[in-house]
């Protein structure tokens, strides 16, 4: 239930910062103004103080930062617990080796393709 409840925080931080990061203007946008089109003083735009946009964003990368510790310490439990009953943990399942097949041909012994003696001489060139 506990973890139902994390996983729905976790949800809903995270869907709020990345709406509220894509509503906020970026520092840079003041740019063009310090170069006369504004009364901008420097080339990224007067510092000032944050916004309510900008707070709210913090407060939920925080909230989303908490739930994600929250959600490892929920994983890391189910983990022990499977191993204490017995059970291999889920990451930990280990494929299993397909055996080799009994009709697999095996090839026999090779000889060298030819000795030293067989080898035909070339030619000789005047």
């Amino acid at each position: 239930m506990l973890e139902t409840v994390v996983v729905v925080l976790h949800l809903l931080a995270a869907l709020g910062v990345v709406a509220l990061v894509l509503l906020q203007q970026g520092k840079g946008a003041d740019a063009g103004a310090s170069f006369g089109s504004g009364a901008s003083a420097t080339v990224f735009g007067s510092q000032g103080s944050s916004t309510f946009l900008s707070r709210f964003t913090a407060i939920l990368a925080a909230a989303f930062f908490i739930t994600s510790l929250g959600l490892g310490f929920f994983a890391k439990e189910k983990a022990s617990s499977l191993s204490q009953a017995g059970l291999p943990a889920p990451a930990v399942v280990e494929q299993q080796k397909k055996p080799v097949a009994e009709d697999v041909p095996v090839l026999e012994e090779q000889k060298p393709a030819s000795d030293a003696g067989d080898v035909p001489q070339a030619p000789e060139q005047k």
